[in-house]
């Protein structure tokens, strides 16, 4: 199938209904929630195709986990494991500004993709592989799941994305940089925030030029030049793209939720990519999906379709 392809965990998310203390706090929402198949479900909605590749748990959360990508359009090459749990994260709205997460994923399901997930002819057939720094932290086969995915892409030469997304429970006690940069000098476009950056690079620079310069040098590995983008929240972006620079203004909302919203970000430029659409554009809409995610609570849920990215421009507030 043409289009994304991207492999990780997906878990089942359980967050505070209400803003506090998730010690006081009556009830909690469940949903879903993973980096890959978040971006994976931002592409289909703004109409380009998306396939992930993963393991749940033989339960009901892993049940949840595939109900609600199938029901968002993903093409699924998934295996249930009878032997492991679906993972779970649990999210704390403790102030109407900042969220707490913790993740209950070591021996999960997801946790435990293996080289043998990977099928060759569906690598071959994507327009690009997106792959996060998550994935090859979870565990050794994971690792080894995400080599296969990199090498298949390579020999097939299907373009790989790569998306920092940093975590530091996952890489716990470990340096992630030597597998970052390895996996960013085989992709064709890298994804970073400025802290990442830094994990990436190995440098303290601080200013966002040096980074994204730094990012472009890394990116495609000496045999060619790879494009850059660095994520920068209420900032906007930075990218080099092509060998030009560009620099992209957030739009302005009022935040419920930034959780996911790197995410967004990355499936917006990446459905643009894979349009044929210039920089310009991809930058354009990656910053407006950025921003939709911030409206709504949820990881994914507020993501936009394609007709509704006029909205944040303003105009009548009730669309008949």
């Amino acid at each position: 199938m043409a289009g994304l392809l991207t492999l990780g965990e997906t878990l089942a998310l359980a967050g505070g209904a209400a803003v506090g203390s998730l010690a006081h706090v009556p009830s909690l929402q469940l949903g879903i929630g993973g980096a890959e198949s978040n971006v994976a479900i931002g592409v289909r909605r703004l109409g380009g195709e998306a396939a992930w590749i993963g393991r749940v748990g033989a339960d009901s959360l892993g049940e949840r986990v595939l109900r609600e990508l199938r029901a968002e359009g993903l093409a699924l090459h998934a295996t249930v494991d009878d032997t492991a749990p679906t993972a779970l994260m649990v999210k704390e709205r403790r102030t109407a500004a900042t969220a707490r997460v913790w993740y209950y994923r070591t021996g999960s399901a997801g946790s435990r993709l293996d080289p043998a997930d990977v099928p060759s002819d569906l690598v071959a057939a994507a327009s690009v592989l997106h792959v996060t720094g998550i994935t090859p932290g979870l565990s050794a086969s994971a690792l080894a799941a995400t080599e296969r995915a990199l090498d298949l892409a390579a020999e097939h030469g299907v373009p790989i994305s790569f998306d920092v997304n940093h975590r530091a429970a996952v890489w716990a006690g470990r340096d992630p940089g030597p597998t970052y940069r390895s996996i960013a000098e085989r992709s064709a476009v890298v994804f970073a925030g400025d802290d990442e950056a830094r994990i990436l690079l190995g440098t303290t620079a601080t200013d966002p030029a040096e980074l994204v310069a730094g990012l472009a040098g890394l990116a495609g590995g000496a045999a060619s030049a790879g494009d850059a983008v660095l994520k920068l929240g209420a900032d906007g972006c930075r990218a080099r793209i092509d060998g030009v620079d560009h620099e992209v203004a957030a739009v302005p909302v009022a935040v419920v939720d930034s959780v996911g919203a790197g995410d967004a970000f990355v499936a917006g430029y990446l459905a643009e990519l894979m349009a044929g659409r210039p920089a310009a554009t991809r930058l354009a809409t990656a910053v407006r999906c950025g921003a939709f995610a911030c409206l709504t609570t949820g990881d994914w849920e507020g993501l936009p379709r394609r007709a509704e990215l006029a909205l944040l421009d303003g105009g009548e507030p009730v669309v008949r």
